[in-house]
């Protein structure tokens, strides 16, 4: 099922799981343990992300087909422009589309590591809205893309990027997922920027619970995401406890959700790093808080 069809038809927030494709054999069976564990949280959906330069686009496809067709969870692909020409990206497609897939977020990508800067491939693509109008062209998958609260890290300023943001959507985009943040204001200040512009698909935060203090530091200084001072201060005094930054995450997430989920938002994508503990701990305690806000029964 499509997922902006699954947003429109709901009648309560859903909530959603981002898993990655590890590069090991011994990292894919750790994955398949979380998403099982997760399996019962019945989510709306999942996505697997895609490696830059397609490094793990043949994983990619086999998590995304397993998640749909053995666990019975409607699975999302990544799909990113780097490193692919147009005929590989409809070869990719292609695939998806045999495999019973409906569903593709649509993403330019990151440089692969060691290149500084952007470059499309010669016969591909440069911006993820070449790539929804390819998907709305020649597909019919339900199309999603991303967003950036705090301002993707290359725009120039919030105008354009607010622009790009809104060349994907009238591409063909029908639903939008941000980049984690941690303070929820200024994903609010966003929607509004968005709705001003003329944006009106669905947009579902992004939210990566804290597990790790200096990994956090190094994820958020990579996508722009900024940690408000006072829980910066939180995590500082617990450096050298990592049980306690990890409990303390759980809650600040838990805190994080039940806020907007009281400001009425479509829904929340969970940013898992493949580990189950923590959302799962999430979720349970939102589903106390408010029972109508997670309408599938949470496991024990």
């Amino acid at each position: 099922m499509r997922i902006d069809e699954i947003i429109a038809s709901s009648e309560e927030p859903i909530f959603s799981f981002e898993f990655f494709p590890p590069s090991t054999d011994e990292g894919e069976k750790n994955l398949r343990e979380a998403m099982a564990a997760l399996q019962d949280l019945k989510p709306a959906f999942a996505s697997v992300t895609y490696g830059a330069g397609g490094s793990t686009g043949t994983r990619t496809l086999e998590i995304t087909k397993w998640l749909k067709s053995e666990l019975g969870i409607e699975s999302m692909a990544h799909l990113t422009c780097v490193g692919a020409s147009v005929d590989q990206l409809r070869t990719r497609l292609d695939k998806l589309r045999e495999a019973g897939i409906d569903n593709v977020l649509a993403l330019r990508g990151d440089p692969p590591a060691g290149q500084a800067n952007w470059q499309p491939h010669p016969e591909g693509l440069s911006y993820s809205a070449e790539l929804v109008e390819l998907l709305r062209a020649e597909y019919d998958f339900g199309i999603g893309s991303a967003c950036h609260p705090e301002v993707h890290p290359q725009a120039s300023d919030p105008l354009s990027d607010l622009q790009h943001l809104k060349a994907k959507v009238e591409a063909g985009a029908e639903f939008l997922i941000t980049q984690l943040f941690y303070d929820n204001e200024a994903y609010f200040r966003f929607v509004d920027a968005a709705r001003f512009a003329g944006i009106t698909v669905p947009i579902l935060p992004g939210i990566m619970p804290i597990t790790n203090a200096a990994q956090i530091k190094r994820i958020t200084g990579q996508c722009g995401a900024t940690i408000p001072a006072g829980l910066l201060a939180e995590l500082e005094k617990r450096a050298d406890d990592p049980e306690s930054v990890a409990e303390f995450g759980v809650a600040y997430a838990s805190l994080q959700c039940a806020e907007l989920l009281a400001h009425g938002v479509p829904g929340i994508h969970f940013y898992t790093l493949n580990r189950s503990p923590a959302t799962r701990a999430i979720l349970s305690a939102l589903k106390l808080l408010n029972p109508g806000a997670v309408t599938q029964p949470l496991g024990s």
